[in-house]
């Protein structure tokens, strides 16, 4: 047996050993799947399951026939509001077909514009899954976005797990390429759609999202916000720092020292001349997969230049924040960015 991403759900699969034909046990079920365990039997299957809307619970099902059979209620207190999560999809700039998540503000009204902000995952290989939106996506608080009148955009571009091998190799040598036309042709199409206000739209990412948030910014002014965190933003230093030295030679096709043309043609910081978006950096000081010096070059190159930016640094933390205290910490001044260089007109609490 084996759990896979498909698309921006996840799978479980049985495998034959001996001729590697596959069958997908859970095929026609719509909810996330998780955390999948056998029984000592291995006769029954437990696991999580949850949907945008639906917080996470535990389930079994039999291995022989997958009929699930919900078994606890963890999460059954009452739940302020959540905006309505829908798969949307559309055409990249090179005719690639993209899709992704939208949640709309609670409360939406049918062919009204709202601001939106756009969350892009890590990874790269990440994916975008419709997990309960309460729980937070990298410390974004999607929910509370939400709450606050913003559409929150969640796209899956080339590059990402879930989507079959091609794709998710079709951004070697090519960051901020092809991946960045698919985010930008979703917000264009959003825009088309009536539902995105082009004059009040924000970015934002963590890891690989950090990467791309950057290197936004120095592609476009069309953002009026952008929160980057953990950035790659120099893959030259980055390659000579980090605890995964081969990671960037992978995708590149080599050392820094080998191939100078590909780090320089994919740096945010020695794109940034010209940046004007307001920018948060947000990093963990005791990060050693994306190490905080990425974060600071990246931000010095803006304070230099004039742009509105801050960068918040968490004690003990890695690249993964774990302390409740700094999540929250994380979650608030995100909120507070957005809320004050796009205003939703909204009037509930930040907090």
């Amino acid at each position: 047996l084996l759990q896979e991403a498909r698309r921006t759900l996840t799978a479980v699969y049985a495998m034959d050993v001996a001729t590697g034909a596959t069958r997908e046990l859970t095929a026609g079920y719509t909810a996330l799947v998780g955390d999948v365990s056998l029984n000592a039997s291995r006769t029954m299957l437990g696991f999580t399951a949850q949907s945008s809307d639906v917080p996470p619970e535990a389930w079994i099902a039999p291995v022989s026939r997958f009929a699930p059979v919900r078994v606890s209620a963890a999460n059954a207190a009452p739940r302020p509001p959540i905006g309505r999560t829908v798969v949307t999809s559309w055409k990249s700039t090179d005719g690639r077909d993209v899709e992704g998540l939208l949640t709309y503000p609670v409360g939406y009204v049918e062919g009204t514009r709202v601001p939106l902000l756009t969350l892009i995952h890590g990874g790269p290989a990440g994916v975008h899954a419709q997990s309960y939106l309460g729980v937070s996506s990298a410390s974004y608080p999607a929910a509370a976005f939400s709450s606050q009148g913003y559409a929150v955009f969640r796209p899956n571009p080339r590059g990402s797990g879930g989507y079959g091998t091609e794709f998710r190799r079709a951004n070697l040598k090519d960051w901020g390429g092809g991946d960045y036309r698919d985010i930008q042709s979703g917000i264009d199409a959003l825009i088309a759609r009536g539902i995105a206000d082009s004059t009040r739209l924000g970015v934002m990412g963590w890891s690989y999202g950090g990467f791309m948030t950057s290197w936004t910014v120095t592609q476009t002014r069309r953002f009026k916000a952008a929160s980057i965190g953990a950035p790659v933003t120099h893959p030259a230093s980055f390659d000579g720092t980090s605890d995964i030295p081969d990671f960037i030679p992978d995708y590149f096709g080599g050392r820094a020292w080998e191939v100078p043309d590909e780090y320089r043609k994919h740096s945010p910081l020695l794109h940034a001349t010209g940046v004007t978006t307001p920018s948060l950096i947000q990093h963990g000081e005791a990060d050693v997969r994306v190490p905080i010096s990425q974060g600071y070059e990246f931000f010095n190159a803006l304070q230099r230049q004039g742009v509105p930016s801050r960068m918040q640094v968490f004690p003990r933390q890695g690249h993964g924040l774990t302390e409740p205290r700094m999540l929250r910490a994380r979650m608030q001044a995100n909120l507070e960015w957005f809320l004050k260089y796009i205003p939703t007109g909204k009037t509930v609490s930040a907090r």
